[in-house]
């Protein structure tokens, strides 16, 4: 773009009389020269003098007009001069201009081409995207009809239709996992096998895609399976994000084995047969209260980060809690551990609330380490009590605790007197107590523990 400049004078064209009026000039100004000189010339005294100053008076006065002309043609040159060059500098003004003007209507239809080029782009991709999304839609439409039709053939056919669609638009996933979920949380049909089958395959397509090792994992996908019934649900090695099973039946054998919790894991009024929870690390609160286990359940190295409540729940089966952590206050107030029951080598860093927890076999807390307060008021052990090796950081209370069998504290470590107060505990002589203890005779079948 060429600079503004200051506006050029106007040309005024030279009027003919003006170079009539310098010759008449030049040639008044020589007919002067020439009278003087003539009339200087005329006084001379000698006649061959008077005619020699008489022709230099002449050749002096043609050579002023002569001078006179000269210098006329020479301003009249020189103006010639300052218009060729005055026109050749409104040439190179013009010409920059034009240029100057060519680049603009260039530049500006370049950017005209590039917005209708973009603007066709957009259109382009918009109409590529209305396809794919209406592709998508049917795709997913169609998916879902067969996942109700009345064949159970048919609803597999469906569900692998929305596994795939999931796989190859991840948009779509997180939709898919919903409706998934939403299908299993559906009343299974009385008496029908092949629903089994079709459920299994459900459960599959949704915790094959939460292992995060897996080429096919779908990242941070969230499961609400309340109510649902689910069989032999296999979650090892899963990443659960916020999953929620609440009041879910999972009937067979249910694995949660190395599995990841992010968040909140809740299997509160949830119903099992046998589960295992080995290797279990969850960093959010995982809640079972009002659970109830009818078999095996393992626990064995989970790490409850986050805290485990475990209030009003039921233990039918064997219970192993081997190597576990807590790393926030637990509880099991409550609870019923109907078989054996083991935390051997456990830690408790938050607190520890077990009352009105029951333990209908042997209760093992062998070499287990509760580094903060620990409260079993009122817990009713039914066989042997096992706390040998175990270490008390905190206040440990047994107050009005029930101990049907042996108790032992065999090389346990207390940082302070543990509370027994009102405690019973069966005649047995293999009972082994915290020292300073004060055991006193109840009756014939009872001992009472008081606090000093």
């Amino acid at each position: 773009m060429v600079a503004d400049e200051p506006p050029e004078r106007q040309l005024r064209v030279m009027p003919w009389w003006l170079v009539l009026v310098g010759l008449l000039v030049a040639a008044a100004l020589g007919w002067l020269v020439l009278g003087l000189l003539l009339t200087e010339a005329d006084r001379a005294s000698q006649a061959d003098t008077r005619a020699t100053l008489r022709i230099d008076a002449i050749r002096t006065g043609l050579t002023v007009v002569a001078g006179t002309g000269g210098g006329l043609a020479l301003l009249l040159a020189a103006r010639r001069q300052w218009i060729a060059e005055r026109a050749q500098r409104h040439q190179e003004r013009v010409a920059a201009r034009d240029q100057a003007h060519r680049d603009r209507v260039q530049a500006h239809a370049e950017a005209v081409a590039e917005a209708a080029q973009r603007q066709q782009d957009r259109q382009a991709g918009a109409a590529e995207h209305d396809a794919a999304e209406r592709r998508l839609t049917e795709l997913y439409t169609r998916a879902v009809e067969l996942l109700g039709n009345d064949s159970a053939a048919v609803r597999l056919g469906g569900l692998h239709a929305l596994e795939r669609l999931g796989q190859d638009n991840p948009g779509q996933r997180p939709t898919i996992a919903a409706v998934l979920c939403a299908y299993l949380r559906m009343p299974a049909p009385d008496g029908e096998t092949r629903e089994t089958e079709v459920r299994r395959t459900a459960q599959r397509a949704l915790t094959g895609h939460l292992r995060a090792d897996d080429a096919a994992h779908w990242p941070e996908l969230t499961l609400d399976l309340t109510g649902a019934t689910l069989v032999d649900f296999d979650a090892s090695g899963c990443t659960l994000v916020d999953a929620n099973f609440t009041a879910a039946a999972f009937t067979g054998t249910t694995t949660f084995a190395g599995a990841t919790a992010r968040g909140r894991l809740l299997l509160g009024a949830a119903s099992f047969g046998d589960v295992t929870f080995e290797g279990l690390a969850a960093d959010g609160e995982v809640m079972l209260d009002g659970a109830r286990v009818g078999g095996l359940a393992s626990f064995d190295g989970t790490a409850f980060a986050g805290g485990l409540s475990c209030q009003r729940v039921s233990f039918a089966g064997p219970t192993s809690f081997r190597r576990a952590t807590f790393g926030q206050p637990t509880s099991f107030d409550a609870t019923r551990f109907a078989d054996t029951t083991t935390f051997q080598e456990s830690v408790f860093d938050g607190a520890l609330s077990m009352e009105h927890t029951e333990f209908g076999a042997s209760a093992d807390f062998h070499s287990v380490r509760f580094r903060h307060m620990v409260a079993f008021r009122w817990t009713v052990f039914g066989a042997e009590a096992l706390f040998d090796g175990a270490r008390f950081t905190d206040a440990a209370n047994f107050g009005r605790a029930w101990f049907h069998s042996m108790a032992s504290f065999r090389d346990a470590q207390f940082s302070q007197q543990p509370y027994v107060d009102q405690a019973r505990a069966v005649v047995d002589l293999g009972h082994r107590w915290p020292a300073g203890t004060v055991v006193q005779r109840f009756d014939d079948e009872w001992l009472l523990l008081v606090d000093r």
